[in-house]
């Protein structure tokens, strides 16, 4: 079903609509959708490397617009919708220790979420269902959200499709690695 819905995201590339099908990707890949919009931005960008950073702005805009219904899910409407997505993700057996530390590390949750390849979508849900300050979660959702598809748009921009392979195989990694450090620094600082 993946490699179905992986195929049917690459083919909306060549629509004449496929701006609007990046926004509503990126709006449902943040609760509920399993295919990122990286998936759609990368040909888009390809192809017209002039409209990199409104093909960014839009898959930014939309995901953080989705993961406010992400929020209002865990919000309110957690058991009914929240959880069976949780489950399906296999992250079911975690929801309850996760709920107890979650709100201590929430900027970073949901930091490391939005810029990461774990799915931003898990994030949105419990920062609705453990009472995050919606504030918080928006602003930090828009830094994390801006950060990953604004890097994507610049790399391929300025690189074309040679870094291709590197965003579609490494480019997750990477951002992981850049949180550990980031977080890492914080510590640094703060203990110090």
């Amino acid at each position: 079903m993946i490699k179905r819905l992986y195929d049917w995201t690459m083919r909306l590339a060549d629509h004449p609509k496929a701006l609007w099908a990046l926004a509503i990707i990126s709006f449902v890949e943040s609760s509920f959708f399993p295919i990122p919009p990286d998936i759609l931005m990368i040909p888009l960008i390809l192809a017209a490397p002039h409209r990199a950073w409104l093909i960014a702005s839009v898959a930014m805009v939309s995901s953080v617009l989705g993961g406010m219904l992400g929020y209002a899910i865990g919000s309110l409407a957690f058991e009914q919708i929240g959880q069976p997505i949780l489950e399906s993700l296999g992250k079911g057996d975690a929801i309850a220790e996760f709920n107890t530390r979650f709100n201590d590390f929430g900027f970073w949750a949901v930091l490391g979420a939005g810029i990461t390849p774990f799915p931003y979508k898990v994030i949105t849900i419990m920062s609705g269902w453990t009472g995050m300050p919606i504030a918080t979660f928006v602003a930090t959702s828009v830094l994390a959200r801006g950060l990953r598809f604004f890097i994507v748009a610049a790399l391929l921009w300025k690189f074309g499709a040679p870094i291709r392979t590197f965003i579609e195989k490494r480019l997750g990694l990477v951002f992981t690695l850049f949180l550990i450090l980031l977080f890492g620094g914080f510590l640094v600082v703060r203990y110090l």
